[in-house]
């Protein structure tokens, strides 16, 4: 099932707009640097962080990994929702890192155009 970014109906699977913010936000993030991936998480304040992929001779870490880091350096005490965008969304070390920092963390995955293609 794919979700546009601009619904807001939670209830029906659809994203609501704190969620399509955090699209909206690793969008740019991947745009800004032409990454790979963007990411972005919402801490338990409500405040966001948002990332690109790092890719250094000496330096490798997913958009979603160096979004949980701000986070965390910041002092984020929970992280609520996260955002995958792009190019292979599959991180399973960056969405460990985010259920450390949140264990009832949504993460969603979505293609470069924005259009989610799952959540859990």
């Amino acid at each position: 099932m794919t979700t546009e970014l601009n619904r807001e109906a939670p209830d029906s699977g659809e994203l609501s707009a704190e969620d399509a913010k955090l699209i909206t936000l690793a969008r740019s993030a991947r745009a800004r640097t032409g990454a790979a991936q963007g990411a972005a998480v919402r801490d338990t304040d409500g405040r966001t962080y948002l990332a690109a992929t790092v890719e250094l001779p000496s330096l490798s870490l997913s958009a979603l990994q160096v979004a949980v880091a701000m986070a965390v350096t910041s002092g984020a005490r929970g992280l609520e929702a996260a955002v995958i965008l792009g190019e292979s969304a599959a991180d399973p070390i960056g969405v460990a890192a985010a259920r450390e920092a949140g264990p009832a963390l949504v993460v969603h995955h979505a293609g470069a155009d924005g259009v989610v293609t799952g959540s859990g």
